[in-house]
């Protein structure tokens, strides 16, 4: 005789059948038990002595533990087919012998992929980050495809970083659009997420596509900006300066700050301001030409001193940028046109072999000659070869060298439009 009242016994033989109406109570009673052996009831559904009802999977499944897992599990998998909506009741208990039973029934039965790819990323094991992210890309079945690719959701956390950027970055621009909006909703679960976006090329993407991108973005501020400058006497900041600051916070919609080595003499760490707010804190763009002292012993004294406050990202000095430089050859190239002599780059003098190296690279790579000059006043000799030659004084903004240029050598490299252009595209678009 079944037990309809108080506590169920707990043994299998005594569940109402379905649709009976005590069985949702008596459910109720065993799943409040204090204790309850399962064994009885995973030998039931093995015999088939008990059916495999969601609402009796639902109440077992919060009593799995690391060693019936695996039996409840493996019993699921036997059925032809498994019914899809016992699988996420079952499955998601993470258990390396779980994670096994699942790689071999996609071996036995592939057909089955789609149902079993989620629950394998549910196991977290990063062993199968290579399978779930090539079944993703590969061309074949909209439903694997996706599966894969929510195993790759499920599991998101526990992937390595640089394979799954690289799968999700290519699947935004897959031609399922469905599967291009799950991975770009996906780049924005990752950890700096902004520039992940920012990486995807708008133009090749589906337009439906593009815009929950764009969405994502809107929703995703950018970190605040902090750009180091040399600056003039007593911190005094140029105008061009001010201009590409306020420029930026306008195209950004978030806080640009200019700080001036100058602005306290013999002491880089007197003048940073407080660490902006932020979930990934700041990033700090030194906007130096040449790798002088300032980029070798300031610049890494002021980044760890802010280190201290929050996060900080830091960029290479600007001179160091692919775009700064192929703007810059741009630059010298047309100063070259109609010339009688190769263009001139003066520069602040330097020591070391990193300077040396890098003045050869520059001069390299744009044609021009490097010459130093120094910041109190050039050399007759300099200003003669700046009579035969077009030169570029490799100075952002007025500076002592540029003062004491002749002005027909024209202006400081952020009044030209195409250098100016470059500056703002490349600050606009950091994460």
């Amino acid at each position: 005789m079944l037990r309809r009242d108080g506590d169920p016994t707990g043994d299998p033989a005594q569940l109402p059948p379905p649709g009976d109406p005590g069985r949702w109570p008596w459910l109720q009673h065993l799943r409040r038990r204090p204790q309850l052996e399962l064994a009885p009831w995973l030998t039931a559904l093995e015999e088939g002595s008990v059916p495999a009802e969601t609402d009796l999977l639902t109440v077992l499944a919060e009593r799995v533990d690391s060693s019936s897992a695996p039996r409840l599990l493996a019993w699921w998998l036997q059925q032809d087919p498994p019914d899809p909506t016992l699988g996420e009741r079952i499955g998601r208990w993470r258990e390396a012998s779980c994670a096994e039973l699942l790689r071999q029934a996609l071996m036995r039965a592939p057909q089955q992929a789609p149902l079993l790819l989620p629950l394998l990323g549910h196991q977290r094991d990063p062993a199968d980050a290579a399978l779930l992210s090539r079944l993703a890309l590969a061309p074949g079945a909209a439903a694997l495809r996706r599966a894969a690719l929510e195993g790759l959701a499920v599991g998101l956390s526990s992937w390595p970083l640089p394979a799954l950027r690289r799968t999700l970055t290519q699947l935004a621009a897959d031609l399922d659009p469905q599967l291009a909006a799950d991975a770009v909703d996906l780049l924005a679960r990752l950890p700096q997420a902004r520039a992940l976006l920012l990486g995807l090329a708008a133009e090749r993407l589906d337009p439906a596509v593009a815009a929950r991108r764009q969405r994502r973005l809107h929703a995703l501020p950018p970190s605040p900006l902090l750009l180091l400058v040399h600056g003039r006497s007593g911190g005094l900041i140029p105008d061009d300066l001010l201009a590409l600051r306020d420029t930026l916070e306008q195209r950004r919609g978030a806080s640009v700050r200019l700080l001036a080595l100058t602005a306290a003499k013999g002491s880089p760490h007197a003048p940073l301001p407080p660490r902006p707010e932020g979930p990934e804190g700041a990033t700090l763009v030194p906007l130096f030409l040449v790798p002088g002292g300032h980029v070798r012993h300031d610049l890494p004294a002021i980044a760890d001193h802010w280190r201290q406050a929050g996060p900080l990202r830091r960029l290479p000095f600007l001179g160091a940028w692919r775009s700064w430089q192929q703007a810059l050859t741009q630059e010298v190239q047309e100063l070259a046109r109609g010339a009688a002599a190769p263009p001139l780059l003066l520069h602040h003098p330097l020591d070391g072999a990193l300077g040396q190296r890098y003045l050869q690279h520059l001069s390299r790579i744009t044609g021009a000659g490097c010459r130093p000059a120094s910041y109190s006043a050039p050399d007759p000799q300099e200003l003669q070869l700046a009579i035969r030659s077009p030169v570029l004084a490799l100075a952002l903004a007025a500076n002592r060298l540029t003062d004491s240029l002749p002005l027909e050598l024209g202006p400081p490299l952020l009044q030209r439009p195409r250098l100016q252009r470059v500056l703002l595209e490349q600050l606009a678009a950091l994460p």
